[in-house]
């Protein structure tokens, strides 16, 4: 059950909790959102998204996409991810669901140690996902996005499996990459894809 009575976080104003999902994967852009809850309408059963069923994330999505003020959900590319390394490309498509939001925050509660940069007060809450309700649904609306884009390109590319593996480095997935070398979606800055191109 999620608490916050040791935490200041009854802050007057609209408080959003910002998650991501997809640091990990060799494949494939990094998710991430934004969710202001309504105090009026508790959620209940919100959690760290890592630590649900798909079948309870999928129905909990719907439920925070019904009953949320706002939410946002945004993505920094495979190129970015290349470009600026992937704790970057995180922190900008943490900014970009931040600044998506159709209601401004007057605090934004992230998950991790890092901050994005926000013109507005911000906070990192190590394991944020699973103590803040605002952070928790916003993990879960980002894990969901991702794993319906693993569905996706799964169809467009069928070779390496993205349907089982979502983009991690599996030995399914490695195997993959030996057989067929890396898609447009393989993050080139990853050092199994960077290593089959010769890096």
């Amino acid at each position: 059950m999620l608490k916050q009575k040791s935490f200041d976080w009854d802050l007057p104003g609209l408080v959003a909790g910002v998650d991501e999902a997809g640091r990990g994967p060799l494949a494939g852009p990094v998710f991430a959102a934004a969710v202001i809850l309504d105090d009026l309408l508790p959620i209940k059963g919100l959690a760290d998204s890592k630590k649900l069923t798909p079948k309870k994330r999928e129905h909990l999505y719907d439920i925070i996409k019904a009953q949320a003020l706002c939410f946002c959900v945004a993505t920094a590319s495979v190129e970015e991810i290349d470009q600026l390394n992937i704790l970057q490309a995180t922190l900008l498509a943490m900014q970009r669901a931040v600044k998506g939001l159709r209601l401004k925050p007057s605090k934004v509660l992230v998950d991790g140690n890092r901050l994005p940069v926000l013109d507005i007060r911000a906070e990192a809450i190590v394991k944020g996902d699973s103590k803040v309700p605002s952070i928790s649904a916003a993990s879960i609306l980002a894990k969901v996005e991702r794993d319906r884009w693993c569905v996706e390109v799964d169809a467009q590319f069928p070779s390496y499996g993205f349907l089982t593996h979502k983009g991690y480095g599996t030995q399914v997935h490695l195997r993959a990459l030996q057989e067929h070398g890396p898609c447009v979606l393989h993050r080139r800055s990853f050092a199994p894809v960077a290593k089959l191109l010769g890096k």
